[in-house]
């Protein structure tokens, strides 16, 4: 029988003293003077507290169980003598009169130490991530990410916004990552899948008439991990209005969210409305990322013509980029560093050179450039002491490579990089087709269900790749937390859109029937976004593994080693879904 308790192990303080309690809690260590005097720590979910004890009957109960076996403890509190201020409980202790077990560990030595989990390797710490939650640096995250989403439920609700929740059991669609699937059992040879995002049953919701939804939705993406990115499920912040504008949405999120990270981040100031708006292309050019960090100053300048001929074989026929960095005090083994790590990111080199004190050009590429020192000053505005990164390759590949060099830069130098401070901006005006890498034809840009700048007449009349989209990403920090979009609610437009990637009327019908129809029975123009919530987590607690704000996570490669999924089922389960399995040769 459980004993209930009076207190929990973060409350006894001195007004208590005298009085008779029960606690609860693990064991989690003993400090043992002699065979009936020892000092005992007991936690619980909110705390700790000592346990004094002082009888051989009393040391004998906890001689006979490991640590982490859970006991509940009666007894009197009373004021220690030596005092810890560093514990909210460190003022008293409780002398026991009882001590029960609740339940036992039956293992003398465990995998790591709890409060030291954390320096346990990721496998071991996913095995036993019950024991991993017990630390209490861990599980404040998984405490802190649930006040977070319920002050997010909070603020949506006082927007007006209405909670719905939609099918977890719906048709395969294409979102852009590959389905998890589900055999119908009652269906041979048909499958349900798992959503990827809400997408459609939101945008239908719209069409019935919901003026506005949200929900903390699950999301199913059969994705690689990635340290922002957890493979197999996450939960975003899915929500969409009706008769809505994209500065309606952002109206709606620029006073969601920074309050939320200035009561809760790492870092005490957060953007205020509005919001940066920056084009895609403009973003692109600047930063080299659409998602740019904006606590970095630096920014990306043309460097192409400056360097045309030069003699240095990387930059020829290419686009060259440049980052001026002044007062950039780095060492020469920084700057090597720097260099391989852009090079490990993009598999692209990093070139550099110095504007001395003196005036001359010095170190990395500079013997190329003698000829045309001024030139190359001039062009770049250098002044003495200046730091020039240098990329080159195709346009794309130039800026890429680019922007991952500026982060690095701009992390390396405190005069280039705001400090405790969450910088958000929105990505505007992308692209609404492109020319795929793989495939070599058009195919939509980022959102097939986005609404065309200029509707019909630019699909009639532009030429594709110059047709912009109302799509847009929210970003913070440098981290891409959401895309969302101006739907395209027309369903003319949608059929003309999707003609131009090469799919007719009856594709799209085939393969949105109920958005489609829903659509032709009037739709209300409407938009959306869906901001990732374990991302959100992961830069409010200013981790860098989005793993660590998830109660339990995959691992890499998208196993939970804790339950053992994914894993084998019977011959039986097998037959009643109408599945073979059959062996790769």
């Amino acid at each position: 029988m459980i004993q209930s308790r009076t207190h929990n192990c973060n409350e006894l303080r001195l007004e208590h003293v005298g009085q008779k309690v029960t606690i609860v809690g693990w064991f989690e260590n003993i400090r043992k003077v002699s065979k009936n005097l020892g000092f005992l720590i007991l936690r619980d979910f909110y705390g700790t507290t000592q346990v004094v004890i002082e009888t051989e009957e009393m040391m004998a109960i906890i001689d006979s169980v490991n640590k982490e076996t859970t006991l509940s403890i009666a007894g009197e509190v009373r004021e220690r003598s030596s005092k810890n201020a560093e514990l909210p409980t460190g003022e008293v202790e409780v002398v026991p009169e009882s001590i029960e077990i609740l339940g036992k560990c039956i293992y003398n030595a465990l995998p790591f130490e709890i409060n030291q989990s954390k320096d346990a390797d990721e496998t071991t710490r996913l095995k036993y991530r019950y024991l991993d939650l017990r630390n209490p640096e861990v599980k404040s995250k998984i405490v802190l990410r649930s006040r977070i989403v319920a002050e997010l439920r909070q603020k949506m609700n006082s927007l007006g916004f209405m909670e719905i929740t939609t099918p977890i059991l719906t048709c395969s669609s294409p979102e852009g990552a590959r389905d998890y699937l589900v055999p119908a059992r009652n269906h041979p040879g048909k499958f349900y899948a798992l959503p990827q995002a809400p997408q459609q049953f939101k945008q239908i919701l719209m069409a019935s008439g919901f003026d506005r939804y949200f929900q903390i939705a699950p999301c199913f993406r059969d994705e690689d991990a990635r340290a922002d990115r957890s493979p197999g499920e996450f939960y975003q912040l899915d929500m969409e209005m009706a008769f809505a504008s994209q500065e309606d949405v952002f109206a709606v999120i620029e006073e969601v969210l920074p309050p939320v990270f200035e009561k809760y981040g790492v870092y005490t100031n957060a953007s205020k409305a509005p919001f940066v708006r920056i084009p895609f292309l403009e973003a692109m050019d600047k930063y080299g990322s659409d998602k740019p960090d904006l606590r970095i100053d630096l920014v990306l300048q043309d460097a192409t013509e400056v360097m045309a001929d030069c003699g240095f074989g990387p930059f020829e026929g290419n686009v060259v980029k440049a980052i001026v960095v002044d007062e950039f005090t780095a060492t020469r083994k920084v700057i090597d560093k720097i260099c391989a790590d852009v090079e490990v990111a993009t598999a692209q080199k990093a070139y550099w050179f110095k504007l001395d004190e003196n005036g001359e050009l010095v170190g990395g590429i500079s013997k190329f450039l003698q000829e045309r020192k001024d030139a190359v000053i001039a062009a770049l505005g250098l002044k003495p002491g200046d730091f020039v990164g240098l990329t080159a390759g195709k346009l794309l590949t130039a800026q890429k490579t680019a922007g991952v060099l500026r982060k690095l830069l701009g992390a390396a130098s405190e005069k280039h990089m705001k400090q405790n401070a969450y910088e958000f901006c929105w990505i505007v005006d992308f692209p609404m087709y492109e020319i795929g890498e793989e495939s070599g034809e058009l195919e939509f840009c980022h959102n097939p269900f986005s609404m065309p700048q200029g509707g019909m007449d630019a699909l009639m009349n532009q030429e594709p790749l110059s047709i912009l989209a109302y799509q847009y990403d929210l970003v913070c920090n440098g981290v891409e937390l959401s895309s969302g979009a101006v739907r395209n609610h027309d369903p003319e437009i949608m059929i003309k859109a999707f003609e131009l990637v090469g799919l007719g009327e009856d594709d799209v019908k085939a393969k949105f029937p109920a958005m489609y129809n829903a659509f032709c029975y009037g739709a209300p123009p409407h938009a959306g976004i869906a901001p990732g919530v374990d991302r959100m987590i992961m830069l409010i607690t200013g981790e860098e593994s989005i793993r660590e704000v998830i109660p339990f996570p995959m691992n890499k490669n998208a196993m939970d080693i804790m339950m053992g999924a994914p894993g084998t089922v019977e011959q039986k389960q097998l037959d009643e879904l109408h599945i073979q399995i059959v062996s790769e040769e």
